[in-house]
């Protein structure tokens, strides 16, 4: 093989990753999941720097004529854009996809992705730029979105195809790793600001520190994740697992059904990603005098026992099978959102174990909830499909989750925060029955 060998719509970054890996080869999974961890965590760390923001920062630079509750609102609103435009990403960046090579879509993705998260760094508040402020966030957190549909790269469907039979759970975990790993550090930039400048400096810029990072990290995942996928190794093993893009309106009316199934399964863990990291620090920066950089520890705590229970999952995975382990935890978070509200309003060592518990189950539940995807749909439409599906979970399960729960418990009660979550697990648990398949499918 000729290392200098590229084909014509190769981007410069794409040219060197593979002169970097362009050598004969046999291709491990254990070297899918370093590039999938890698994606991963460079995704949800921009999640997690928006998302903090979006409670701490953007309700007083953004909306500061409303009242804290009704930026708070605004702002979790803004933030469900992303959920929004990201299918319409995934539309666009398919196309790209098919007709300029995965590598190329990973390249315009990423740096879209960066870019947008750079620009918010940037963003002037409300007393500069007046009402303007809150529309160039929006544009910016709709750009967060559509890039982040063009990021599925199929390494994770890779990654579980080519597990062995009996460490597909191990395997499937692998990718959830990067989002308590991206909270971990988020919470921890985050917190340090807060703790060392004054309420005046970390408004004024303290908070765009994160935002710079966030660019950084995906200008070294994207050289580590086009290290894989633009080899031709790789290429051959797509191409062999014929994980290769399909048109969209294609894929939804073949497997529409898989994939409303699909998005559905995992409503649970992902109605409880929000509800432990997202809702609780926006609840404890409106309704109680905690400071805020205590909280955020609290959530890199909490963040360090989901690595721990995502790694469990994995074993207890392969041990009873991913469909059951998903029942047992829907079961456990149902359980666990009668308590919930009662924790978190109940005091620091409530608040504590409500999110190590939170958490565990969070790890359990999250660390299978991408492991029932691909097995589901045929080989023409597995690639596309299980990036829709994907769109449309963290759409319909996590999304609006912030504003939904923030908006029923300030009308009804933190109860009702517990309420929404046990809905979660009650469509989880319906979905799971509905698609027999998996029993099956998904050992």
């Amino acid at each position: 093989m000729n290392a200098a060998t590229t084909t014509p719509s190769s981007t410069q970054m794409e040219r060197d990753a593979r002169l970097v890996t362009a050598r004969d080869h046999k291709v491990a999974p254990g070297e899918i999941a370093i590039g999938v961890i890698i994606g991963r965590t460079s995704e949800f760390f921009d999640f997690f720097v928006y998302a903090i923001a979006s409670c701490i920062v953007f309700p007083a630079l953004v909306f500061p004529y409303l009242s804290p509750l009704e930026g708070t609102l605004w702002s979790f609103a803004i933030f469900a854009l992303a959920f929004v435009t990201r299918p319409i990403g995934s539309f666009i960046f398919m196309a790209v996809d098919r007709a300029y090579g995965r590598g190329v879509k990973l390249t315009i993705a990423l740096f879209l992705l960066g870019g947008s998260t750079a620009f918010i760094a940037f963003l002037p508040g409300y007393d500069t730029i007046g009402i303007w402020s809150a529309v160039l966030l929006a544009v910016f957190r709709a750009g967060q979105g559509v890039a982040l549909g063009g990021t599925w790269d199929g390494l994770a469907s890779l990654l579980s195809l080519n597990a062995p039979q009996n460490k597909r759970g191990w395997y499937a975990m692998m990718p959830q790793l990067g989002a308590p790993l991206a909270l971990l550090v988020a919470s921890g930039l985050f917190a340090f600001f807060l703790s060392v400048l004054s309420d005046a400096d970390f408004l004024a810029w303290g908070w765009r520190y994160p935002f710079f990072v966030a660019f950084a990290i995906n200008v070294v995942a994207l050289f580590a994740r086009l290290r894989i996928v633009v080899t031709h190794e790789f290429e051959r093993l797509f191409e062999a697992r014929e994980l290769q893009p399909s048109p969209v309106l294609e894929t939804v009316r073949t497997d529409g059904r898989n994939i409303v199934i699909g998005a559905f399964a995992p409503l649970a863990s992902f109605a409880l990603f929000h509800m432990v990291s997202v809702f609780p620090l926006s609840w404890i920066a409106l309704y109680t005098k905690q400071p805020l950089e205590r909280f955020l520890v609290i959530e890199a705590i909490g963040a360090s026992v989901g690595v721990l229970a995502i790694i469990v999952s994995g074993f207890v995975a392969d041990m009873v099978g991913r469909r059951k382990l998903l029942a047992w935890s829907a079961a456990g978070i149902g359980i666990f959102s009668i308590a919930a509200p009662l924790l978190l309003d109940g005091g620091e060592l409530a608040e504590i174990a409500f999110m190590i518990l939170g958490f565990m189950l969070l790890g359990l539940s999250f660390g299978q909830s991408s492991g029932v995807v691909a097995s589901n749909f045929s080989t023409a439409t597995r690639y596309t499909g299980s990036a829709l599906t994907s769109d449309l979970a963290w759409l319909v399960g996590a999304g609006f989750a912030p504003l939904v729960a923030l908006a029923l418990s300030v009308t009804f009660g933190l109860a009702a925060s517990g309420a929404y979550l046990f809905s979660g697990a009650v469509v989880t648990g319906l979905a799971l029955f509905i698609n027999k398949e998996l029993a099956g499918k998904d050992r």
